[in-house]
């Protein structure tokens, strides 16, 4: 690795463990009767508080510092006052800029207890994730990931 590519790497690393320690705070507030704004406010705060700012605040109008996708919603869902109840899914997608550089991670959390078929989506979403994440290489290209 060139040193460019090292500190790169280093500084996308440190973004990227804010991003993931906000998603580890919402884990430990995630239930029901909690509104996805007090995720986002969560989060904000959490980013804000490791010298990072959140990257989807204001970004061409986005007026959230997180996306918090319920459900059926696909992604990039608007924190609101929307309250989560016993059996949904969120997923919670937090992108932290530090120094220039960007981590951006998702995590989806069950609320209570679900449905058999939340259980299966959220299996079977991890496994191909990892399965992606096993055939990256140097020299991969993006369409054998997608194939994977």
């Amino acid at each position: 690795m060139s040193v460019d590519y090292k500190e790169a790497f280093e500084k996308t690393k440190v973004a990227g463990s804010i991003a993931a320690g906000a998603l580890d705070e919402v884990n430990k507030i995630i239930k029901p009767g909690v509104s996805t704004e007090q995720i986002d406010k969560l989060c904000y705060e959490y980013v804000n508080d490791h010298g990072a700012y959140s990257a989807p605040l204001f970004y061409r109008g986005f007026p959230k510092s997180c996306c918090t996708s319920t459900n059926h919603v696909v992604c990039h869902g608007i924190p609101s006052k929307k309250i989560l109840k016993e059996g949904d899914i969120v997923n919670v997608d937090v992108t932290a800029l530090k120094h220039g550089w960007h981590g951006d991670t998702s995590r989806t959390f069950k609320v209570g207890n679900v449905s058999i078929k939340a259980e299966k989506l959220i299996k079977a979403t991890y496994e191909s994730m990892m399965k992606a994440i096993a055939v990256v290489k140097d020299g991969i290209h993006l369409g054998d990931i997608g194939s994977t």
